[in-house]
């Protein structure tokens, strides 16, 4: 290693850096996990209501279905600043760090519906009619039948979402949140070298990731042979 860069590792391994680099991760995983898990339950409210077959219920299908094919389609950078000048008029106080998690909410309600719906579309018609045929009511064949087989589908691919959009926060710089990648640009502005200071980003985004990624490949292992059985 160079000595100028040997003397600002030595100034980059401090308590006040390692505070500030943590503080940045927090951020990354309160915005995934936050929004993940409140996109989660929205998706999973609009898996639900598109597949009911109620007439009265048909305007709230058609606006859940146009939610979520505008969401999908637009990038989460346009997202964030929607969400930006829409909450600056509705929650004019509400932090920076609000706003991504409010835009990573919406995001991640789009996509996870979809996920939510391909599971639960993936349970064999003929158990709906199975269930029909021992006079089980439309919500005991759905709680009774269809979701405990459909979390099989459902999980493994919710969590592969879960870590890729670990790295879809990084858009929340543009905003001002101090998540890990503008971390890594403050410490350069700092005076660190960028292999330094995106270097220690790096790690930590891994840090992040890689255990998430085991979790998603062990849940497919795990759950697979139960598709086929």
């Amino acid at each position: 290693m160079p000595p100028d860069l040997s003397g600002q590792l030595a100034a980059l391994l401090t308590w006040s850096n390692a505070e500030f680099l943590v503080g940045a991760l927090a951020r990354t995983l309160a915005m995934t996990v936050i929004g993940c898990s409140l996109g989660f339950a929205a998706g999973f409210a609009i898996a639900v209501l598109r597949r009911t077959r109620a007439a009265w219920l048909a305007p709230a299908r058609w606006a859940a279905l146009l939610f979520v094919e505008t969401f999908r389609r637009v990038p989460f950078l346009v997202t964030l600043i929607l969400a930006l000048f829409a909450t600056q008029q509705i929650a004019p106080e509400l932090s920076l760090l609000g706003i991504a998690t409010v835009a990573a909410t919406l995001a991640a309600t789009a996509y996870l519906s979809e996920i939510v719906g391909a599971g639960l579309g993936a349970v064999p018609d003929l158990q709906r009619e199975g269930a029909e045929a021992l006079n089980l009511s439309a919500w005991q064949t759905f709680w009774l039948v269809v979701l405990p087989q459909s979390w099989r589908v459902i999980l493994p691919p919710a969590a592969a979402f879960m870590v890729m959009f670990v790295k879809d926060t990084s858009l929340a710089s543009h905003l001002g949140v101090v998540e890990l990648t503008f971390s890594g640009k403050i410490l350069i502005n700092r005076g660190f070298s960028p292999v330094l200071g995106f270097g220690a980003v790096l790690i930590l985004y891994f840090l992040i990731s890689w255990p998430l990624g085991r979790l998603a490949a062990r849940l497919e292992t795990i759950l697979a042979p139960s598709q086929r059985s």
